[in-house]
């Protein structure tokens, strides 16, 4: 597929995708799994300065999900954002504590 430069000459950056984003934020979500605590995305997000993906609003819950889906999550409880709104906690199931004592 061939990019049309800008009008400045400069050829633009393609927007990074839903796989390409997991790809890059994965690693400590699984640090994360491991190490047994109890966690909202935002936290993991915050602390290891994650970038947005390309779709926030769904994304988040999409990655955490597809955690979950794979045994790598649990959920744990709940706890609430910057801005009050209630969100899922998760903590890594022995399957994933079992992977970090590996």
């Amino acid at each position: 597929m061939t990019v049309q430069p800008a009008l400045d000459g400069t050829i633009p950056q393609p927007a990074e995708d839903f796989e390409t984003w997991v790809d890059r934020v994965r690693p400590a979500f699984e640090t994360a799994a491991q190490s047994g605590r109890e966690f909202a995305s935002w936290h993991i997000k915050v602390a290891e300065h994650l970038p947005e993906p390309p779709n926030p609003k769904a994304m988040w819950g999409q990655l955490l999900h597809r955690l979950h889906d794979e045994g790598l999550i649990e959920p744990a409880s709940w706890t609430t954002t910057r801005d009050g709104s209630g969100v899922r906690t998760w903590r890594g199931t022995r399957t994933a504590r079992r992977r970090s004592a590996a």
